[in-house]
């Protein structure tokens, strides 16, 4: 089970990546690999075109291969090494926090159990563990086994894994703009958005209305991430509608201006500025206050 989900992320992170923007245009890291220009050994390399296409089509070909070289008994050193390489990359070129630590490790799990062992060996012999004595403890131990009833939990869970990333189907509109069944999707670093964010509370009544300063409220952090989901968007309209409200406001709408700009691409108005937003409910429903996207993106 835990070999199968550990497969799932790098091949549909690897279908993810068989999009026009990736592979035909080398975005979003066009726009990244030059930025890191203070690299050792490699920040006069990452300024190269050719270089970013060839991160790009490699990206692909290692997280569509990977869980077939971990599975053979053949090639799993071969596949471990590019597993090291490939994190060891990510983690010096991106800022994606555990992420690579974690998947080089849990790769161990595709390895038998007599490399396990020698691994606990090493480790018991560092910090004088008696792994003779811990060995004898679990091979004593009877864990009963009669009901079908985890199995049947455990294929429930496995399907939802594999089911739950294509919800994007259900949704009309190109994903990475209205990241409707994005999250929870394996699209791992495949986007680069810059937003603009102006919202405006206005009396439904009289007409008056103000802008707000989005510093009052979110640091430079919360900012950025808000002015390019449309969810996070949503949730922080609702949120200054209710502020200005307890502090005395009457017949309270909340309009945004939204700026967006994906892949490199000219900054285009995101959310449509005629809607209330404090009237509109977040759902699992199609976000239609979302203004349509003016270009395509081929791939799955």
């Amino acid at each position: 089970s835990i070999k199968l989900l550990l497969c799932t992320v790098y091949f549909y992170a690897g279908l993810a990546k068989l999009n026009s923007d990736w592979l035909f245009h080398a975005m979003p890291l066009k726009i990244w690999l030059p930025a890191r220009y203070d690299t050792p050994f490699l920040g006069d390399l990452l300024q190269q075109e050719w270089v970013h296409y060839v991160f790009s089509w490699s990206g692909a070909l290692y997280d569509l291969s990977i869980p077939f070289l971990l599975l053979n008994k053949r090639t799993r050193i071969f596949g471990f090494v590019l597993v090291v390489i490939f994190h060891v990359l990510t983690k010096v070129l991106f800022p994606i926090g555990v992420f690579p630590y974690v998947m080089i490790f849990s790769t161990f799990i595709f390895f038998d159990a007599g490399v396990h062992h020698k691994i606990l060996s090493f480790i018991s012999k560092i910090f004088r563990i008696d792994k003779k004595h811990i060995d004898v403890i679990s091979q004593n131990r009877v864990y009963p086994y009669s009901s079908k009833i985890p199995l049947i939990f455990v294929m429930i869970f496995l399907g939802i894994q594999l089911i739950f990333p294509w919800r994007y189907l259900a949704y009309p509109d190109e994903l990475f703009w209205t990241e409707e069944g994005y999250r929870f999707s394996w699209r791992v670093m495949l986007m680069e958005k810059a937003g603009y964010t102006q919202f405006k509370v206005r009396d439904g009544k009289t007409g008056k209305q103000f802008y707000v300063d989005n510093t009052d409220f979110l640091t430079p952090f919360q900012e950025k991430q808000m002015s390019t989901q449309p969810d996070f968007i949503l949730q922080y309209a609702h949120y200054l509608g209710e502020h200005f409200k307890e502090q005395g406001h009457k017949n309270v709408e909340v309009y945004v201006d939204s700026y967006v700009a994906l892949n490199g691409r000219l900054s285009e108005l995101y959310i449509d500025p005629k809607i209330d937003l404090m009237k509109v409910n977040d759902s699992f429903a199609h976000k239609n206050w979302i203004l349509e996207f003016k270009d395509q993106i081929n791939g799955l």
